[in-house]
């Protein structure tokens, strides 16, 4: 485990998204509790990637991860990773450092919140999946990694099994990135715009065709053609898969 450790700190090392520290905005309250989307159980904290310390952190990581919060180093949460997980996890944190660099300027990655699953140890000692979102709060000094928000939340009742995805939500009005795959070609990803993806929000609040045309002010005929084109998009065959895909995907 240590070995994969020091190959996730090298991914974080050299990450090439850099922008200009002191540039970039200021992420306010708002965008922090819309980022916090939460299916179960969850725990979340601040992590300087700087220095690799922990700030914030909530008091439920030690009822469920049992590890205190007063205590506790960003290195006993990645030991608690599944090891099987582990390659995952550094191949998607690369993909997605290499997403950002490629398709979003520096100054905007604050807008971003990224989310993948992996499996995490228990207080118990049994392993169960979380779904991770993450998002960046500054810049560091050298204008790589800052300080990010990253929320865990237990998804097993959902699918116990990873799909081993990724998605990219924006916060603002640019597209979204739903169920990458480590092999997506950059170029030819589906994106979803704003307005696609309150309407999924608005699927799995329970809202048919015309409660969701009443509360955006547009016409049903619009949301119908919208959740067509969400379908094909995502690859679901119906808006019960979508809805789950979303759950696990981070955006529900």
């Amino acid at each position: 485990m240590e070995n994969e450790l020091q190959k996730l700190y090298k991914v974080w090392d050299s990450d090439p998204n850099r922008g200009i520290p002191g540039t970039e905005p200021r992420v306010d309250f708002n965008d922090l509790a819309n980022a916090i989307v939460s299916t179960g159980p969850f725990y979340c904290y601040i992590v300087d990637f700087t220095n690799m310390s922990l700030s914030h952190v909530k008091p439920s990581i030690q009822h469920i991860l049992g590890l205190n919060p007063e205590k506790i180093a960003f290195k006993d949460v990645l030991e608690a990773i599944h090891p099987d997980d582990m390659d995952f996890v550094i191949k998607a944190e690369a993909f997605l450092g290499n997403f950002f660099f490629k398709n979003v300027e520096p100054a905007r990655v604050m807008k971003y919140k990224s989310s993948f699953n992996f499996r995490m140890r228990l207080a118990d000692g049994e392993y169960a999946l979380f779904n991770h979102q993450a998002m960046m709060l500054t810049l560091g000094p050298d204008g790589g990694f800052g300080k990010a928000l990253n929320i865990h939340t237990r998804i097993d009742h959902l699918n116990p099994t990873n799909n081993y995805r990724m998605s990219v939500i924006c916060m603002d009005d640019s597209p979204s990135f739903l169920n990458l795959s480590l092999n997506s070609d950059y170029a030819n990803m589906a994106r979803f715009s704003q307005k696609e993806i309150q309407i999924i929000k608005n699927l799995g609040d329970g809202l048919d065709s015309n409660a969701i045309a009443e509360k955006l002010f547009i016409s049903p005929h619009t949301v119908k053609k919208h959740r067509k084109n969400i379908l094909e998009k995502s690859g679901c065959k119906n808006v019960a898969e979508l809805i789950k895909n979303s759950a696990m995907n981070g955006l529900l």
